[in-house]
């Protein structure tokens, strides 16, 4: 993989994973549809994601130790939100393991993720504009994040949007904004480093290639990641999802149009 092309796909990765818009969709369509490259190995699929991961921590390293150390002195609030995020990450746990060969091959349809980008767009665009907005993550109890979870499961079909689909059910649910998304995010750290361990078991066999792309694509995705998260976090303050939701369209159109022209 040339350097550049390991770049591209780690800055792709980081800010798509995070923001509202589908890293698998993005990782499958640009390089392999739009592009013509060849679709990457596991092993940089792996170090993608670990890149996602540590700057995902980094942003939220503060929030990670109140959550650990104030759950492990007992603290009720912070036991509360560590079991709600565990309690909305086994949906994804399963339907990932469960669907896994279905989400390498039957989903990377670009039709179905057309299909996906544009109709998942429809309901954050409800989500935010006719949620109520005014709970916070404290208010959160296991049958939203069950909910959540549900709705984060989902992902495993290209187009949907991990993130996308967890702050369109936090919107739904009343959360605030910024609290939608900074649960999404939480919630996110253990999924994403359990997609990598599971799908790094594969490379014990297969062995490592290229690490020079693997290095590079790990570094962009990772500093992509954190001022992803830096972005959105500060942009909801006062905004709302409208040009995500009109960037979704407008992907899912330029899809259809290289299916019209390809075919």
């Amino acid at each position: 993989m040339p350097p550049l092309h390991a770049i591209i796909l780690g800055i792709i990765q980081g800010l798509t994973e995070l923001f509202p818009i589908s890293s698998s969709a993005h990782l499958y369509i640009l390089p392999v549809v739009f592009f013509g490259w060849h679709y990457q190995s596991l092993s940089f699929d792996v170090a993608l994601h670990l890149g996602t991961l540590v700057g995902l921590v980094a942003f939220l390293y503060q929030d990670w130790k109140d959550i650990l150390k104030g759950a492990f002195r007992g603290d009720r609030y912070y036991q509360n939100l560590l079991i709600l995020i565990i309690i909305a990450c086994v949906p994804g746990a399963i339907f990932g393991v469960l669907l896994e060969k279905k989400a390498e091959t039957v989903f990377r349809n670009p039709m179905l993720i057309a299909l996906t980008m544009s109709s998942f767009a429809i309901l954050l665009w409800l989500a935010d504009s006719f949620g109520k907005a005014k709970r916070d993550i404290k208010e959160i109890n296991w049958k939203d994040a069950l909910l959540i979870g549900l709705s984060q499961a989902l992902a495993i079909i290209p187009g949907v949007s991990r993130s996308g689909a967890t702050i369109t059910t936090g919107l739904a649910l009343g959360l605030k904004k910024e609290e939608s998304a900074r649960f999404s995010f939480l919630l996110a750290t253990p999924i994403i480093a359990g997609a990598a361990l599971w799908e790094g078991r594969k490379i014990l066999s297969l062995g490592i290639q290229e690490p020079i792309p693997l290095l590079l694509g790990f570094l962009a995705a990772a500093i992509s990641s954190y001022f992803a998260v830096y972005f959105l976090l500060r942009y909801l303050r006062r905004r709302n999802f409208l040009p995500f939701v009109i960037y979704r369209f407008l992907f899912a159109f330029l899809i259809l149009i290289v299916i019209i022209f390809k075919s």
